[in-house]
């Protein structure tokens, strides 16, 4: 059969199956479902376990296979994990299939590979896996879905999150899984769970202060809320945080389409803003950085602001 890591624990709880193959290139779920195998294992009674990490020699299948003939005195259940780079076991497909026929009540047979391409996945071993057991497919998580999956992982946890606190800690991890996970564990520890939590709760758990507010910043101008926009911007400011580090956010905000100015305000105008920001930075043109970035920001809020010098508008025309 072929399951999805939703569908693991559920699996593992009707009954243990004597072949595992779980293949893909996100590491935190692919560790998170090997995991699940073998405490579903260990509460089975197979206490041993044993690793064999395959490269290109046929002796390291010789002794997977030698693996699965050797009685240990100690426990009469064991795990063999064989640990695949790729999805080709080349020379030692036969070998592949034979462990996978050898594996019953007394030998589990775990094997974890990156994600397996078309031909990988028509496989004779593969087909195998199904026949005798579970293939979980580890899939990442699309953008899209990420603060979804980002909300289930903090209600697991006993974490609730108000809407904009998680926007912005989904903001803040870019897509990372173990960022997140690991930005979820701080949150555990540091308020424990059946806990709500929002802005203020989340920026005292951030250990840069400085980047909170830049999202925070981030996230305002997304509103459309100028006001608080330049609030955040003066905090920044205060702080002596670098306007190019502040640049580099809201350029990232232009391109990703988060700033509501772009629907009102040319676009070629929002760049010779973030232009100018960049070269008054630099000290390649006059003016200060922090009113530069000001007028960025309102006009990214969608608010029309002072004209742009002329070497600006040149450039302006020039872009669009």
């Amino acid at each position: 059969m072929k399951i999805t890591t939703d569908k693991l624990p559920g699996q593992l709880a009707d009954r243990l199956l004597p072949v595992y193959l779980v293949s893909g290139d996100e590491p935190l779920l692919v560790t998170e479902a090997l995991d699940a195998i073998r405490a579903g294992a260990r509460a089975q009674g197979f206490d041993e376990r044993e690793q064999v990490f395959i490269d290109k020699t046929a002796a390291v299948w010789a002794n997977a296979l030698g693996a699965t003939q050797t009685q240990s005195l100690f426990a009469s259940r064991r795990i063999l994990e064989i640990r695949m780079a790729g999805g080709k076991p080349g020379h030692g497909a036969d070998s592949l299939v034979k462990l996978i026929a050898a594996a019953g009540d007394d030998l589990l047979l775990l094997i974890a590979t990156g994600r397996l391409d078309r031909d990988a996945q028509g496989a004779e071993w593969v087909q195998a896996v199904q026949q005798r057991g579970a293939w979980v497919s580890v899939w990442p998580v699309e953008a899209a879905q990420f603060p979804d999956w980002l909300r289930r992982r903090l209600r697991t946890a006993g974490l609730e999150l108000s809407d904009d606190a998680v926007s912005l800690l989904a903001e803040a991890t870019e897509g990372n899984l173990l960022a997140a996970h690991q930005e979820v564990e701080k949150l555990l520890l540091r308020y424990g769970s059946g806990t709500r939590l929002g802005l203020d709760q989340l920026a005292d758990a951030f250990g840069d202060s400085a980047r909170f507010d830049v999202l925070r910043l981030t996230q305002a101008i997304g509103a459309g809320d100028a006001a608080r926009a330049l609030r955040i911007l003066a905090g920044l400011r205060a702080e002596g945080d670098e306007p190019v580090r502040v640049l580099w956010w809201l350029v990232r905000a232009l391109r990703n389409g988060q700033a509501p100015g772009q629907r009102t305000v040319p676009m070629g105008r929002l760049v010779a803003r973030a232009g100018r920001v960049d070269r008054v930075a630099k000290g390649q043109a006059h003016g200060d950085a922090w009113d530069q970035l000001a007028l960025l920001a309102a006009e990214m809020c969608g608010q029309r602001t002072l004209p742009l010098p002329r070497v600006a508008v040149l450039w302006e025309r020039a872009r669009v």
